[in-house]
C-alpha cells in the first residue's frame, strides 16, 4: 500500500481502501486457485497492482470512456484501473472460466461497480465496441492489433490520445514493432518514466493507435 500512496497520492478515502481490500482478496483466493504466482504473491502490489495503475501515468481517461482488458487473467489491469477511475467504464474477458470466477468475486466484495468480467476470447466478443483495449502480457502487438480490430470505436473520441491499444510489454519491444506496417501509428514509453523502481526496467508502456 505505501507504493499507491507514493505514486497516487490524493486519492479518495474508499479507493485506498479498496486498494488494500484487493490485495488481501487476490491473497486469499491465490490460496485457492493459482491467479498469480505462488512465489509472486508478496510482490502483488509492486509486480502487479503498481503495473497496472502505470497506464494512468500514460493517460487520464475522461469520465465515460468505455474501456475492454483483454486477457484480463486475475483481473489486471482491469482491477485497479476501475478503482483508479470510478467513472470510466471497465470491462475484463479471458477465455478461462476460473479465472473470471475470481475477477467476478474480487468485484463484488470490493464494490467495484464500473467493472464488469466476462468469460469469453477477444475474436467472439463483438457485443460492443471500445474506446481502448488495454493489455498485459497478453499477446504480440501484430496479434493484438488483428484481434481488436472489430473492437476499437474508431468514431467516438473523447480523449486525449486517439482510441487504439494500450499494451504493457517487456523485453524486446523493438522486434514487435518492427512487425508494424509503416502505416501504423504507434508510441514506446519505458516505465521507468513513469515509477521510479527497478523492477520497472525493461518494461514499456506500447501504444497502437487504431
Amino acid at each position: 500500500m505505501e507504493l499507491i500512496h507514493k505514486y497516487f497520492p490524493g486519492l479518495e478515502n474508499n479507493q485506498y481502501a479498496q486498494f488494500e481490500q484487493i490485495g488481501n482478496l487476490y491473497r486469499e483466493w491465490n490460496e485457492k486457485i493459482n491467479v498469480i504466482s505462488r512465489k509472486d504473491i508478496n510482490n502483488l502490489y509492486l509486480h502487479h497492482i503498481l503495473h497496472s495503475l502505470v497506464i494512468a501515468k500514460f493517460i487520464k481517461f475522461k469520465d465515460g470512456t468505455e474501456v475492454l482488458d483483454l486477457g484480463t487473467g486475475g483481473g489486471f489491469p482491469a482491477v485497479p484501473l476501475a478503482i483508479l477511475f470510478p467513472n470510466v467504464k471497465f470491462t475484463a474477458v479471458d477465455g478461462t472460466k476460473k479465472k473470471i470466477i475470481v475477477v467476478n468475486e474480487v468485484i463484488e466484495a470490493a464494490g467495484i461497480g464500473n467493472l464488469t468480467a466476462l468469460q469469453v476470447r477477444a475474436e467472439e466478443h463483438r457485443k460492443k465496441q471500445y474506446e481502448f483495449v488495454v493489455t498485459r502480457a497478453v499477446a504480440k502487438i501484430k496479434k493484438l492489433k488483428e484481434w481488436t480490430a472489430h473492437l476499437i470505436d474508431p468514431e467516438n473520441q473523447r480523449n486525449a490520445l486517439p482510441n487504439g491499444i494500450i499494451a504493457l510489454k517487456g523485453g524486446r519491444i523493438k522486434d514487435e514493432t518492427f512487425e508494424l506496417s509503416k502505416r501504423d501509428y504507434y508510441e514506446t514509453h519505458p516505465l521507468v518514466k513513469f515509477i521510479n523502481e527497478p523492477y520497472y526496467d525493461e518494461k514499456y508502456i506500447l501504444y497502437l493507435q487504431r
